[in-house]
């Protein structure tokens, strides 16, 4: 799109790269926007900025610190209290966009990242709604999914790199997703073919993630702040989810004090294509047309 701007901002000491769309007019709302578990911007979060400016809306999109092509070495580190710090880098970055209303900063993650907005907004003054679009909210929930074998050797390999960062040597690295069997972080029927369509034809992705983040994963709830969440939270699950599960969605919104919930009839990667996405995306902007009246 032509109104949108290759942009950095610092966390941590390092660089995230990102792509801010602007909305004509302001001062406007912004929406932050980053990708799942080892997912990238290119990985059609483009397709949502472009609807939520078409909406009205500000929007930015960035890549976590050692993913797509923002700062961090070594490559494919997935720390989730680093995650959050870069959320955070995001939002002050955001505030001071000329046009933007600093007090209408709208989180909105995916996946895993649906967890993450779920984190920052609980602690995090200013915002003004969140958008967790089949969320990761349980780490048990996860685990049981994955099953008892799958999480062993998951952890294994999690030991295995943090051994080898100890000696100061490379990364042990895992798939970001497999087939059924496979030793990846995503194997359920259906997560391999599921990711490949989000990919641009001329995209070439680094499909790796260092195994440590697998000792975390497990532990890692952010569904359990949902009693804390103030401001309006449209969660948005799917039925045939055998990534995230939904019952953890289920739950979280029913809890939260201004929790909504919409359930599509599909599977975890459904949603970011046609033609579930049109459906998901016009809900986005339906939720934020009401909660920021």
């Amino acid at each position: 799109m032509n109104n949108r701007e290759n942009v950095q901002f610092a966390s941590g000491g390092l660089k995230c790269s990102g792509w801010l769309y602007r909305a004509r007019g302001g001062p406007r709302p912004c929406v932050v926007l980053a990708h799942g578990f080892g997912g990238t911007r290119e990985m059609r979060l483009g397709a949502y900025a472009e609807a939520f400016v078409e909406a009205g809306y500000h929007a930015l999109v960035f890549d976590y610190r050692h993913f797509g092509d923002s700062e961090g070495e070594p490559r494919q580190i997935l720390d989730i209290k680093r995650q959050h710090e870069d959320w955070r880098a995001a939002l002050r970055f955001a505030r001071g966009i000329d046009g933007v209303d600093p007090e209408k900063m709208i989180l909105w993650g995916t996946s895993f990242s649906g967890g993450h907005v779920v984190e920052v907004a609980a602690r995090e003054s200013g915002i003004a709604a969140v958008i967790s679009q089949v969320p990761h909210l349980s780490g048990v929930a996860t685990a049981l999914a994955a099953g008892p074998v799958q999480s062993a050797r998951l952890g294994l390999a999690a030991w295995r790199d943090l051994t080898r960062a100890a000696l100061h040597r490379s990364p042990y690295y895992l798939r970001v997703v497999g087939r059924p069997g496979d030793l990846a972080a995503m194997t359920t029927p259906g997560a391999e073919e599921g990711v490949k369509r989000l990919y641009p034809e001329s995209y070439e992705p680094d499909e790796r993630v260092a195994a440590r983040i697998f000792l975390w994963v497990g532990l890692y709830s952010p569904g359990r702040l949902a009693k804390r969440l103030t401001v309006p939270w449209l969660v948005q699950a799917a039925s045939k989810d055998r990534t995230t599960p939904i019952g953890p969605a289920v739950r979280a919104a029913m809890k939260a004090r201004q929790g909504q919930l919409v359930v599509y009839q599909c599977d975890h990667f459904d949603v970011y294509v046609p033609p579930r996405f049109g459906q998901v995306v016009d809900d986005q902007i339906t939720f934020l047309r009401h909660s920021l009246k």
